[in-house]
């Protein structure tokens, strides 16, 4: 096939993903403009409608289907095989796309990172911070961070970090005029911050343990938020009770900002793992990424 047909093909394929002319644009560097004249081509000549345009989206059509889901794998597999070559290099290279959430991306990615990116300047990590579980696969992810009972089974799953413990906690102010809560169902009688996120379809209950007793608590307030900064924040300023991972808010309890409730009734649970589809061979790059992780899980645990 001559190359510019394989150009056209992989413009194709990127539009098609994107669903947007903009974004494709965006990730191919050429104007969207010339991008939409290289798809009117590439129709022309095929003699068929790749795709559907309205003012607000692009879809494919029967036929974009069609090629999207017989081209686009191969066109992956090509982009893993070039990927894979580096490892023919004296330094691994390549581009690592990770999806997480805010909390594991600050308290394991970035800090593994600062430590390994210096050393490898050929690797690249680009980190999607989203609080949804994303589908890896059809968002060409090359993997994911998210706690060990949120990772399918048919992924391979790495634990990177260390059993995790959630802390309710307060601001001082707020409890001048509030006795803590001694039980979670104490928490009906005060003002908490929710979180909403999309994993969990809603709302998140706090769930709580004690003496394998296991209460579930769906709490009222007037704010909901949907990122764990923003809701320790609103509760430093005594807008209510958050509750959230405990290394989170330890450092604003030691320093007296943050009052901790219910500490016996926050058990520990299993904490962050990596994960990617079974059928992937990791290039250099990754696994080098994989054991810088494992490293700092040792670290930590031991």
């Amino acid at each position: 096939m001559a190359r510019a047909n394989t150009n056209d093909l992989i413009a194709f394929i990127t539009v098609a993903r994107e669903r947007s002319f903009t974004r494709a644009a965006a990730k191919l560097g050429v104007s969207p403009s010339a991008l939409s004249h290289t798809m009117r081509g590439l129709e022309e000549r095929l003699g068929l409608r790749l795709l559907t345009r309205t003012t607000r989206s692009v879809t494919p059509t029967e036929a974009g289907e069609r090629l999207l889901n017989t081209i686009g794998p191969r066109l992956d597999e090509i982009d893993a095989e070039l990927e894979a070559l580096s490892e023919l290099r004296e330094r691994p290279a390549g581009n690592i796309r990770i999806t997480t959430g805010d909390h594991a991306a600050e308290t394991i990615l970035v800090p593994v990172l600062a430590e390994l990116l210096p050393r490898y300047p050929d690797v690249r990590v680009e980190i999607s911070v989203d609080a949804g579980l994303k589908d890896i696969v059809e968002e060409r992810f090359d993997a994911g961070i998210r706690l060990g009972e949120q990772v399918a089974r048919d992924m391979i799953a790495v634990r990177i970090g260390p059993d995790l413990c959630m802390a309710a906690v307060g601001s001082p102010s707020y409890f001048v005029e509030r006795p803590p809560p001694e039980t979670p169902q104490d928490l009906a009688q005060h003002i908490c911050i929710n979180l909403r996120f999309p994993t969990l379809g809603g709302l998140y209950a706090w769930e709580f343990e004690k003496d394998g007793r296991e209460i579930n608590v769906r709490v009222e307030g007037a704010m909901i938020v949907n990122d764990i900064r923003l809701a320790r924040q609103a509760a430093v300023n005594g807008l209510g009770l958050c509750y959230l991972p405990e290394d989170y808010v330890q450092p604003l309890v030691g320093e007296g900002r943050l009052v901790r409730v219910l500490a016996d009734w926050c058990p520990r649970f299993p904490g962050y793992h990596l994960y990617y589809p079974s059928r992937r061979q990791p290039t250099p790059a990754f696994a080098l990424l994989i054991e810088a992780l494992r490293q700092n899980r040792d670290g930590k645990e031991g």
